[in-house]
């Protein structure tokens, strides 16, 4: 049994004991791409990237690869053109297990080390640059990983249990608030409030020290623990009555009233032994504190575990769909796909009515989207789509074909995306989901500035901006205040710009549960706005931000972006990675701009 170590410093072992190891850094770079490559590269690919300074590249990987399979003892490993890297059952690779939903929660735990340690390689720059972008995402794979087994041990009561894995990612990302809001919760929650109180302080310090802002007012509310007391009512009519009482306040926009009313249904459920009736209060009240109030998707995710817990016991199926689809939303807005996909595809595997599958395609269309597979966002969004019509759901109508319009403009398919923008905004006015109207209309404004249509522009972007800002939505004021920015560079007024990007940025990003999309859409903007002022500091400084976020949360065109704003800066490197990445995106306006 052959065990390929790649966290912290590579290793192969064999019985649990190390054995013969590959020979030279550059035999361990080519294993980790070999093994971590999402499709088998070709030989001549190989020899280039790793070999290219060699007098017989394709010499040079023949003979590293034949050293690799006598270290693995597997021959017919590494074969083929191009290279085959299908593991049998008796090898296993610990960034690979770490991937699997089965994998050992306390194998977290003892987890060290950045990917490849140790392995750089100054001869292979273009390796260089797809090492540094695997490391955060494989960083940002652990951190999610960790955050779900302390999300699901709170919603089980085992708070004590929680906090390893809490205080493990917040170790790993120190720079996520929400890290720091779970180890708090699961501090307090075990009875431990001093130290989480001083897990405040030091979060605050933290942030205002390295990163010159404030928390949000969510972190010292995690703090405060949350119990489902009951209100002087009793009965399962009185149930009922507080969960329509919250459902109707929350439609109504009466947040605080709402969550009220929906934590009493969950209370008298409990008081009355309706696991049935408290599965529904607690999805109602997880879906409420997800999407009607910013900062609460690490309490929202806990109430929702509790729901699929419950609906599980009560045989509650549409329930548990909900549950499940909600706790995918919360991964895919925070760039955690891998896990994001795991909650949705579970949800799909109980879906039955055509409303659910267009929520749960919605959700899996816009994952697939961000990460820039856009075949299969078109095919997700599309059936999403023509479900919801079918079944009368245009608010969920309009929300797909928003995200279809989104990346119909992402490929510069204007006319596509102008149609597809006017049947949204059709849709949300005859709803009058005024809730929802900002972001499509800044899609439309900014396919009228490419049209040259400034006024009209303007318009679109600023009643977006104002009706953002009403609703206090980081998301719609981000993207209206990045198509500000960019009417005020058509025009030629660079200091306007800059100063409506610093804006967008800060608030797009203020809240812990950001759409991390939006947050790098912003900073793609502000990146290359820097560029055009001549601003190289910060550019540079942006541009960095940029990619470190692209790569751990899985945004591949922003990520192609960066490297191209890295290589404008004079990294020569960057251009090559950008031109290797963007040749795996089916965007050929993305692909056009790689090459120019």
């Amino acid at each position: 049994m052959a065990t390929i170590r790649l966290l912290g410093p590579p290793v192969v072992e064999h019985g649990g004991e190390p054995g013969r190891q590959p020979r030279g850094r550059k035999a361990w770079a080519l294993l980790g791409y070999l093994l971590l490559a999402e499709r088998p590269p070709s030989r001549r690919r190989l020899a280039e990237l790793f070999f290219g300074d060699a007098e017989d590249p394709l010499g040079g990987l023949r003979w590293t690869l034949a050293e690799l399979r006598r270290a693995l003892d597997v021959p017919d490993l590494l074969s083929g053109d191009p290279v085959v890297t299908t593991l049998d059952g008796t090898t296993t690779v610990d960034v690979l297990e770490l991937a699997e939903p089965s994998a050992d929660p306390e194998s977290l735990l003892t987890l060290g080390g950045e990917l490849l340690e140790g392995v750089d390689l100054e001869s292979c720059p273009e390796f260089e640059s797809w090492l540094l972008v695997e490391r955060r995402r494989i960083a940002g794979t652990i951190e999610a990983r960790l955050r779900q087994n302390a999300i699901a041990l709170l919603a089980a009561g085992q708070a004590a249990k929680a906090i390893p894995f809490a205080a493990k990612a917040v170790e790993i990302n120190p720079h996520e608030q929400g890290n720091h809001e779970l180890l708090i919760r699961s501090l307090a929650t075990s009875g431990d409030r001093v130290r989480a109180l001083r897990q405040i302080s030091i979060c605050e310090d933290l942030f205002q020290r390295e990163l010159g802002i404030s928390v949000s007012g969510s972190l010292r509310e995690a703090a405060r623990v949350e119990s489902l007391t009951g209100p002087p009512l009793r009965g399962r009519a009185a149930a009922v009555s507080q969960l329509q009482a919250g459902r109707a306040a929350i439609v109504a926009g009466a947040v605080d009233a709402g969550l009220q009313c929906l934590r009493q249904a969950a209370a008298l459920a409990v008081e009355c032994h309706d696991k049935t009736l408290e599965a529904r209060a607690l999805a109602a009240l997880g879906g409420a504190l997800v999407h009607a109030i910013r900062g609460h998707d690490e309490e929202g995710a806990i109430v929702l575990h509790e729901a699929l817990t419950v609906a599980d016991a009560a045989g509650e199926r549409a329930t548990t769909v909900l549950a499940l689809r909600e706790l995918g939303f919360i991964e895919v807005q925070a760039g955690r796909r891998q896990t994001g996909d795991e909650w949705l595809s579970k949800a799909h595997a109980l879906a039955e009515t055509d409303a659910e599958n267009a929520a749960i395609l919605g959700v899996r269309g816009m994952n697939s989207s961000d990460r820039a597979d856009y075949p299969a966002a078109f095919e997700q969004l599309g059936e999403s789509v023509e479900l919801a019509a079918r079944c009368g759901d245009h608010r969920q109508q309009a929300w797909s074909l928003a995200l279809v319009g989104r990346a119909q403009l992402l490929r510069s398919e204007y006319g596509e995306a102008a149609k597809t923008l006017a049947e949204t905004l059709d849709l949300v006015r005859q709803e009058r989901w005024i809730a929802f109207l900002p972001w499509p209309q800044a899609l439309a404004a900014e396919i009228d500035l490419y049209a040259g249509k400034l006024d009209t522009s303007a318009e679109g972007f600023e009643q977006a901006w104002a009706m953002g800002c009403q609703l206090n939505d980081p998301c719609w004021e981000g993207m209206a205040g990045r198509g500000l920015a960019m009417l005020h560079a058509r025009r030629g007024d660079y200091p306007g710009a800059t100063e409506w990007l610093d804006l967008a940025l800060t608030r797009a990003s203020r809240e812990p549960d950001r759409y991390q999309w939006v947050h790098a859409h912003v900073l793609d903007t502000a990146v290359g706005t820097a560029i055009e002022r001549s601003d190289g500091e910060r550019a540079q400084h942006l541009a960095g931000s940029l990619s470190s976020l692209a790569a751990r949360c899985d945004l591949r065109e922003m990520l192609v972006h960066a490297q191209l704003h890295l290589g404008r800066l004079g990294d020569q490197r960057a251009v090559a990675t950008a031109r290797s990445l963007s040749a795996e995106i089916d965007n050929p306006a993305l692909q056009l701009l790689a090459q120019s």
